[in-house]
């Protein structure tokens, strides 16, 4: 199969991240999207994030009703912070019956060189590229074979956009799945 890789701290997952993952797997080559929950990015610091127990256990929520979407725990094994390349290349060695595709936004492909062994990534899996308001995805010809831009909707709900309206007291349900909604407020959380 072919499985997409969609790493985040999912903190909380939202209805962007579900409505991106079952575009993949409705309208490419991708057979389902593997939700990878990030324990740490080399990117955030680890005090903003809720424990990754409980951001796993949301997106298990989230994605209950959707088949070809998955939960993945696959990162809190795996030393810290970890890098998108060792994750890759751990996954295609523990899973080799799969092909694997890396999911990223514009944003990210915009700065992808800085990424730690970008190249490696590039010569070793296929990417898909997600748009985002404000950032044009160019692919340079010799990567066109391995890299793809989506032309999935730009949903542009944010994690922090969440937090911060939690914090702030107001309605957040319609970003969220009822799953999730229900859970954040029963655990109380981001208050």
């Amino acid at each position: 199969m072919n499985i997409g890789i969609f790493s985040g701290s999912f903190n909380p997952i939202h209805i962007g991240h579900i409505i991106l993952g079952n575009y993949i797997t409705e309208f490419t080559d991708v057979d389902e999207v593997w939700f990878l929950v990030t324990p740490q990015s080399p990117f955030k610091k680890n005090a903003e994030l809720l424990d990754e127990q409980v951001r796993l256990e949301m997106v298990q929520l989230a994605l209950q009703k959707y088949d070809k979407l998955k939960a993945s725990d696959f990162e809190f094994s795996m030393p810290r912070p970890s890098y998108t390349v060792d994750t890759l290349d751990r996954l295609q060695e523990e899973y080799p019956q799969h092909c694997f595709t890396l999911i990223i936004g514009g944003d990210n492909w915009e700065v992808f060189e800085k990424w730690f062994e970008y190249e490696r990534i590039l010569h070793n899996y296929k990417l898909k590229v997600y748009p985002r308001l404000g950032y044009r995805i160019t692919i340079p010809a010799k990567q066109r074979g391995k890299v793809e831009a989506l032309d999935s909707p730009i949903v542009e709900i944010s994690s922090t956009f969440v937090r911060d309206g939690i914090k702030a007291g107001k309605n957040m349900h319609p970003f969220l799945s009822e799953a999730v909604s229900e859970y954040i407020i029963e655990k109380g959380l981001y208050k």
